[in-house]
């Protein structure tokens, strides 16, 4: 064999990994990112138990978005059983337009969070874990600002999911007609300007 040819079929096996199978790893569902990871510990009579509690963020930046808090003896269980909860907590961001429908405001406890659209081509104009939960549930341009004096950022999570969950997109506003005509209510008053809805059963 020319000395050529074999010292390219020997370049051409080391590039190929010696011929071994490659698998690929299938990229999973949902992107995850832990906010928080704290050490707790409970005084019992018996001592001290030390645990972790995490928060995890999880979403598949295409609009879906989540989050879990939960507790174990060790950092990876605690991680496992929060992304557990994420999933089941799951959240759809209504966007128009590439951004967020319109400005809400949304307050839990001490925290308290503004989230408003952006213009195309702005980005996510934000910080803290506020970005965190927009860029995992996929909102390509907004402006949010965190305004309580909190640096809490289970507090400013939740806040944020409060404000993400207020929006009412039109066709949200029809489903929810919808819904209160099969339960023979008496009348619907919808306020368009503060995108609230208020309904009156027959007593």
């Amino acid at each position: 064999m020319d000395f050529s040819l074999r010292s390219k079929l020997m370049k051409y096996m080391a590039f190929k990994g010696k011929g071994k199978p490659k698998f690929k790893r299938e990229k999973p569902e949902f992107d995850q990112q832990i906010v928080d990871l704290a050490r707790v510990t409970r005084v019992t009579k018996g001592g001290k138990q030390l645990s972790f509690r995490a928060l995890v963020v999880i979403g598949d930046r295409k609009g879906r978005v989540g989050y879990g808090v939960d507790k174990g003896k060790d950092v990876q269980i605690a991680v496992e059983k929060s992304v557990n909860q994420a999933k089941k907590n799951m959240i759809t961001i209504p966007l128009i337009k590439g951004t967020v429908p319109h400005r809400v405001e949304a307050k839990y406890k001490a925290a308290k969070v503004l989230v408003k659209p952006a213009p195309k081509g702005s980005g996510i104009i934000a910080g803290g874990a506020v970005r965190l939960v927009l860029e995992l549930g996929g909102v390509p341009n907004a402006s949010a600002k965190i305004l309580g004096k909190t640096n809490n950022k289970m507090n400013n999570v939740k806040a944020t999911f409060l404000a993400l969950q207020s929006f009412k997109s039109k066709a949200k506003k029809k489903e929810y007609k919808k819904d209160i005509k099969t339960e023979n209510a008496e009348r619907v008053i919808v306020n368009s300007e503060e995108e609230t809805f208020k309904v009156e059963d027959k007593k």
